[in-house]
């Protein structure tokens, strides 16, 4: 992959973590098709677009020094 791909995913992934954090430390209600979506699907999805967002970020750094 190369480093702007990278250095764009860890982006969208680093959006969607500031997204879901900010929804756990200021609770809004969110509801799809008359279903509740809970605290802990945002934690979920807090932790694995971290996760990604740090992967996709080392993988750009590791790229550029070859």
């Amino acid at each position: 992959m190369s480093k702007l791909g990278s250095f764009a995913g860890g982006i969208v992934f680093l959006i969607i973590a500031a997204i879901s954090l900010y929804r756990l430390l200021f609770w809004f209600p969110i509801t799809i098709g008359e279903q509740r979506v809970g605290q802990v699907a945002s934690f979920f999805v807090f932790v694995v677009c971290g996760a990604l967002c740090a992967v996709l970020f080392r993988q750009g750094i590791v790229s550029d020094r070859r």
